[in-house]
């Protein structure tokens, strides 16, 4: 199928999807709202990890700063009630900011590590800012939380409990952060992040400076996740730094891996899939084993609860995959290629090593 008629099929399933789902009672409508925000969070995590090389592990950490940006500047409880209150769309601008900002602040100390070192690095900032947040009660309401937080007006409307208008809010910010991110991948700035990733070294040989290239990656992936969080807390009224754990980073990198690296295209679908298991498919799947165990009288099956498992679920489903296809389920031509073409080595003991020999010419 052209790659035209790929994307109008897309278009038509997603802006239909609210009208399918109403006409054949599904009820899963609600469910597609953080579905789709978890998917704006894979977005901006591939940046990082997909186009840049760089392995984080404490995303979540941008996803609740964007949240509660947002919180500060609208809601009634918040410390900047009284002298600076503002609307959901001037927030949510500023969310983007303020985690691009915290994602410089992240990135600067980490630009001479690599692989487990940043990783660690990363972990630590993602456990550190919920707790921050968790600590900083008389600002934060700590576990109690925030709560009410401004919504979006439109035209004089005002998005309130009508999941509709929320999907189509979140579609529309959803392609904006995909046309952006598609137009920084064939952009330089894109090319640079694919050469770091593959080589830093040959990268800064040829120009790419690496401090500016590798903190510009932190940075709009911080931002899309500010997004993210700024449209998560003003749908749900309520955020508090539980809602921000580690569960939220390995979640959104399995998606990014599950995927496909270097395919945007890849990552929206890996997520859709993860999400929907997490928040539609779990609950139906164990409503049909326990019918299961109680027709064929297996007690054990009554047991099972996919839902409180479900970890347990997405690592066997890494595991697996990183068997059967480590590149992902729909990866980049270039990552594809990286994994099952052959290398065409010049000596028989470098050929040997990746499973080939040749005789050289």
């Amino acid at each position: 199928m052209p790659r035209l008629a790929r994307f109008a099929l897309a278009v038509v399933v997603v802006l239909g999807y609210p009208l399918v789902d109403r006409a054949l009672g599904w009820g899963t409508l609600g469910a597609m709202l953080p579905i789709l925000i978890f998917v704006m969070l894979a977005l901006g995590l591939h940046i990082v990890v997909g186009y840049a090389g760089l392995l984080d592990l404490g995303y979540a950490a941008f996803f609740a700063i964007g949240a509660y940006t947002t919180a500060f500047l609208t809601s009634p409880q918040s410390p900047l009630a009284n002298s600076f209150h503002t609307d959901f769309w001037i927030a949510m601008v500023a969310s983007f900011f303020v985690a691009a900002i915290f994602g410089v602040i992240l990135g600067a100390p980490t630009l001479r590590l690599r692989g487990d070192y940043l990783a660690i690095v990363t972990l630590a900032f993602g456990e550190i800012v919920p707790r921050v947040f968790l600590n900083l009660e008389q600002y934060t309401g700590g576990s109690k939380g925030l709560n009410p937080i401004g919504r979006p007006h439109f035209l004089g409307y005002e998005l309130g409990f009508d999941q509709l208008p929320w999907y189509y809010l979140i579609v529309a910010v959803g392609a904006i952060s995909v046309w952006a991110i598609l137009r920084l991948y064939d952009s330089r700035l894109g090319r640079a992040w694919i050469a770091i990733r593959e080589d830093e070294l040959a990268a800064a040989s040829l120009g790419v400076n690496l401090v500016t290239t590798k903190l510009l990656a932190f940075a709009l992936g911080a931002s899309f996740s500010g997004f993210a969080g700024s449209i998560f807390a003003s749908i749900f009224q309520f955020i508090d730094p539980f809602q921000f754990d580690f569960s939220i980073s390995i979640m959104v990198l399995s998606m990014v891996i599950l995927g496909g690296l270097g395919n945007i295209w890849g990552v929206m679908a890996g997520g859709v899939l993860m999400a929907s298991f997490d928040r539609i498919f779990a609950e139906r799947l164990t409503g049909w084993i326990h019918q299961l165990g109680n027709a064929v009288n297996a007690p054990f099956l009554l047991g099972v609860d996919l839902g409180s498992s479900r970890m347990l679920v997405f690592g066997l489903a890494l595991v697996v995959m990183m068997l059967l296809r480590p590149e992902g389920i729909f990866p980049s031509q270039r990552r594809r290629q990286e994994m099952h073409e052959p290398v065409h080595a010049e000596f028989p003991a470098e050929a040997e090593a990746y499973g080939e020999v040749r005789t050289p010419v």
